[in-house]
């Protein structure tokens, strides 16, 4: 943190304006019928029959290797390795907290300790420096940086609604209603299965083009293999099986295959890509300490080809849903570089907000 503390400032540890306490919660206590969210070190929010804290906190997983957190307030569940940061509310605001948290993930990175597995001490957490502006500046940017997660939000939830809708009619249309004189054919004698290039974790940069690994994006890179989107399945470890659709000029890397469609020119983009999330395509894993997919092992996957003008029409209604996709994700991504570019440079006081007229000579702006 620099020694430059802008006017107004107080340079704190985290400990000093908010009480951390870590969760109780076992993994097993997890149930699909909860009520409460459970937090744990996982992106996925679990489900609890109890609640542990009724409050607004900042929840921070306790280890794993990038400890994003994530901001709640209400009743919650937590992880017995995962810490809850409850904020003094009359010297500091949640969410300000959470994004002096979120600007301070990469520190929390630096001195995790662990061999296999890295942790975070409390000690660690209470002697985390933050800086302070008075109350309304917090307020002032968090809101300027909430506006912009709630965006990026907003079209995340419209995305997956309008891929619900393609994937509905995609079920209506080739497995309900699917006929028996459809011709049932081999994935392999539709489209060329073939592994992406090796990229060393190293070598990912933090801006560039998309990086796609066997969960999905992973960063970025000076280079792209394909210029559309393609088609993935990751093929090595736990996610073998798991299907991705990459973004337009991306690279891939050999922890998945990609399904290049080359051989049957009336199978669309978007036909290809709704029938693989409907196919399940763990039925030809193999290796029990390592799960893997092979070339082989894909070649002999089903895949049905209805009648070319069915695949037409569906094409025909599905594009529009996947052009709005494809322009909310240019918006996603335009959105959280402006984000990740103000974070750093509001949390350090670089650049500063405007408070309410009210509020503007407690806030020095």
């Amino acid at each position: 943190m620099s020694n430059k503390v802008p006017n107004g400032w107080k340079q704190c540890k985290l400990g000093e304006v908010a009480t951390i306490k870590t969760g109780q919660t076992n993994s097993v206590d997890a149930v699909a019928d909860g009520v409460y969210p459970l937090f744990d070190r996982s992106k996925d929010v679990k489900r609890s029959s109890k609640y542990l804290f009724d409050c607004e906190a900042v929840i921070v997983p306790g280890e794993g290797k990038d400890f994003v957190p994530r901001y709640y307030k209400g009743k919650f569940d937590l992880h017995q390795r995962a810490y809850a940061v409850i904020p003094n509310e009359q010297v500091c605001d949640g969410r300000y907290c959470y994004y002096a948290l979120l600007d301070g993930r990469s520190y929390f990175s630096l001195v995790a300790v662990g061999s296999t597995v890295m942790s975070l001490r409390l000690s660690t957490f209470e002697s985390f420096d933050i800086l302070l502006p008075p109350l309304p500046e917090q307020r002032a940017i968090a809101s300027v940086l909430s506006s912009l997660d709630d965006k990026i939000d907003l079209l995340q939830r419209e995305n997956k609604t309008l891929e619900a809708m393609a994937e509905t009619l995609f079920r209506q249309w080739f497995i309900e209603e699917a006929k028996d004189e459809w011709e049932d054919a081999k994935l392999g004698e539709v489209v060329t299965i073939t592994y992406g290039k090796n990229l060393p974790i190293k070598k990912l940069l933090k801006s560039g083009y998309p990086v796609f690994g066997g969960n999905g994006q992973i960063g970025f890179y000076n280079k792209y293999l394909y210029v559309e989107p393609q088609v993935l399945v990751s093929c090595r470890g736990e996610a073998s099986g798991k299907v991705n659709i990459s973004l337009p000029r991306s690279f891939i890397t050999n922890n998945s295959l990609i399904l290049v469609r080359d051989k049957r020119k009336e199978i669309t983009f978007e036909y290809l890509k709704y029938h693989s999330l409907n196919y399940d395509f763990t039925l030809h894993i193999s290796g029990s300490a390592q799960p893997q997919i092979t070339i082989d092992s894909l070649y002999d996957a089903a895949f049905l080809i209805p009648p070319v003008d069915l695949i037409n029409k569906f094409t025909e209604i599905v594009r529009g849903c996947e052009e709005k996709r494809a322009n909310n994700l240019k918006q996603i991504h335009t959105l959280e570089k402006l984000r990740d570019t103000l974070l750093p440079k509001l949390m350090s006081g670089e650049v500063r907000v405007k408070c309410e007229e009210e509020e503007m000579a407690s806030c020095r702006a």
